[in-house]
């Protein structure tokens, strides 16, 4: 996650962009009707872009750097 200053937010951290979604999203939504159901994913969808657009958020990909110590990422 990046804040819309720039800084990572490494406390939403996670392998997936939707493990990072899940995070995010205040209410609990089922990993499996997200991956089956297209219109339970919609509401999932519309939920998180609110929230994103709400504090400035942007969901980016980073790397970790090899020998970096964890919680330290390079985007």
């Amino acid at each position: 996650m990046r804040d819309r200053s720039g800084r990572l937010l490494a406390d939403f951290a996670a392998g997936t962009r939707l493990e990072v979604a899940r995070k995010i999203v205040p209410q609990r939504y089922d990993a499996f009707r997200l991956a089956v159901s297209p219109s339970y994913r919609a509401l999932f969808d519309r939920a998180l872009a609110r929230i994103l657009a709400q504090e400035g958020w942007q969901i980016v990909r980073c790397r970790l750097e090899r020998g970096s110590p964890p919680g330290t990422a390079r985007a």
